[in-house]
């Protein structure tokens, strides 16, 4: 069995759903440290040519809390429907909106303000919508010592669920060491994206926005059976 283990990201790019593509379990952390300048309650979309956050409002709490014990904030339902009609100004004359905004809406408006729970409906949502066949798992479940951290996790939880491979993303080629998890009878892969790119509207192409962006430009059949393989693992 093939694995790959990532943080919770609020609707990422393809690159993320490519790893998800390439394994048996896909495993979403949920006790991670929330980071501020990651991707977790952010993402980029396409805006008037020009790439363009949207973000989730966070209610205020400790900056050491872990992912599965942040919250939006009370502004969210306000916000989202603000963030709703962004999408829709921004892409409504989109080739595949019709079918890709309601998607969208689904994962926006789910009525949860807890944010992992928020993040891993979307993650989802689309892995539904795309038929991506992978069983999708959240870390805390799996027992394991999770005071482990970085590489010593990995191969615990690698273990914990029997598997003969680990993917990770190219990023994490210098984090991991392939003999390490070789002693531990584990095949250690990387999985590198190739460019995926497609026409935005008359714009100069900006490649790795979020999902949403995918959606809108390529047909369902266009993502499933091209652009969410189009990679290789080395």
């Amino acid at each position: 069995m093939t694995i790959a283990i990532m943080q919770p990201y609020f609707l990422p790019y393809i690159g993320y759903f490519q790893l998800m593509n390439a394994v048996d379990e896909f495993i979403v952390y949920d006790n991670i440290e929330f980071s501020k300048k990651g991707w977790i309650n952010r993402n980029r979309i396409l805006v008037n040519g020009k790439d363009s956050f949207i973000t989730l409002p966070l209610k205020k709490d400790s900056d050491y809390l872990d992912v599965k014990d942040r919250y939006l904030a009370n502004t969210w339902k306000d916000d989202r429907v603000k963030m709703k009609n962004r999408i829709i100004e921004s892409y409504r004359k989109a080739p595949f909106f019709d079918g890709a905004y309601p998607v969208v809406d689904k994962c926006i408006f789910f009525d949860d303000m807890n944010l992992f729970n928020f993040i891993f409906h979307s993650i989802t949502t689309i892995k539904e919508h795309l038929e991506i066949p992978a069983q999708l798992h959240i870390s805390s479940f799996i027992n394991i010592d999770h005071e482990l951290k970085a590489q010593g996790k990995v191969i615990e939880i690698c273990k914990a669920r029997n598997a003969a491979k680990y993917v990770n993303p190219i990023g994490g080629i210098s984090l991991y060491d392939k003999d390490e998890f070789k002693d531990e009878g584990i095949d250690l892969g990387f999985l590198k994206s190739n460019d995926v790119i497609y026409k935005q509207f008359n714009h100069d192409f900006i490649p790795w926005l979020s999902i949403i962006d995918v959606l809108m430009f390529n047909s369902k059949d266009m993502i499933k059976d091209n652009l969410i393989s189009n990679y290789s693992i080395i």
